[in-house]
């Protein structure tokens, strides 16, 4: 399943939008915020139908999920968005997320803590908000908001650049924070990227992750950077995704998908955009002088001229 796909759901005191536009969108909040009544809308919805309390508008079928027999729930859903709510353990357990990997649906799970085994994006964290009542029913709209910002870079000068992985994108920074005389380090994954953070306190770091895969991590990464001045994240959807958004391709097709992802990613092939954008870079650059590969980046990009298109994607960051 791709593309951009709304969701209205509600009763004659409740209402629900909100749109969807990747594979895995986490809702989280306090309690009392709406979120275990939105999944309870959609389950009596999916019990009731149309003669029900509750009207649901969407191009795809909304289920719910839960319990112990979740994956026979699976087993008989497709091209549909699967609705999940909190204290369902399963959803954090490697078993759910190979379930979920070869699936066509998107996935809307209601949580309090990171679930490490799903490579969700920073950019799909969402609180529920009350933006209105209306008329003497009292009717309350809800629409989502997300939760953490994509970057938290402003005016920066680094004194260190981490990187959370050990392959192209480290090697590209590492290049570059040579020229500068800075150091780079790998985390050597993004579950390491907060244990590395706690055990430097002192120094002036900036965290480059990709963004696409770094939801499970980032609120208490995030925690660190909004108590600690030294420390400031970039998160762009992932390095290959910046090499491609500098423009250094010249190509047309590139350019509008990037303009809307969702309109090209299905969910079922690459379960993170992260992924996705890899395969699109590889395939575009094959045959090229500069042929891309994630384990060893190749030194073309290290020249003068590509290697300061991709670092002008890079804003308010001074490598001095």
């Amino acid at each position: 399943m791709k593309s951009i796909h709304k969701v209205v759901v509600g009763t004659k005191c409740l209402k629900y939008e909100f749109e969807l536009q990747r594979n895995l969108t986490i809702i989280r909040g306090d309690s009392a915020t709406g979120k275990t009544t939105l999944v309870d809308m959609i389950r009596t919805h999916m019990n009731d139908g149309e003669s029900g309390p509750v009207t649901l508008n969407c191009d795809k079928g909304c289920y719910v999920v839960e319990g112990n027999l979740w994956k026979g729930q699976l087993d008989n859903i497709q091209d549909s968005i699967v609705f999940i709510d909190e204290g369902n353990e399963f959803v954090k357990t490697k078993d759910f997320a190979r379930a979920i990997q070869q699936t066509d649906n998107y996935y809307v799970i209601v949580t309090r803590e990171g679930l490490p085994a799903l490579p969700y994006s920073v950019e799909e964290v969402y609180g529920i908000r009350t933006s209105g009542k209306y008329g003497s029913l009292k009717q309350s709209y809800h629409s989502f908001y997300r939760i953490y910002p994509d970057s938290t870079t402003e005016n920066i000068k680094p004194e260190k650049i981490l990187t959370e992985d050990s392959n192209s994108g480290y090697q590209f920074f590492d290049a570059v924070c040579a020229e500068h005389q800075m150091q780079c380090d790998t985390a050597n994954g993004k579950s390491n990227v907060f244990s590395y953070l706690k055990a430097h306190r002192d120094e002036k770091i900036m965290v480059i992750a990709d963004g696409a895969a770094f939801g499970p991590e980032m609120d208490r990464v995030l925690q660190l950077v909004q108590t600690r001045e030294n420390l400031t994240l970039y998160l762009p959807e992932s390095f290959e995704w910046l090499i491609l958004s500098s423009g250094i391709l010249k190509d047309a097709e590139v350019v509008q998908i990037l303009q809307t992802p969702s309109d090209y990613i299905d969910g079922k092939d690459y379960f993170s955009w992260e992924r996705y954008f890899m395969a699109l870079l590889t395939e575009k650059t094959a045959g090229t002088y500069l042929n891309y590969t994630k384990k060893t980046l190749n030194e073309a990009y290290l020249k003068d001229g590509v290697k300061n298109v991709i670092l002008g994607q890079v804003q308010k960051v001074e490598l001095n």
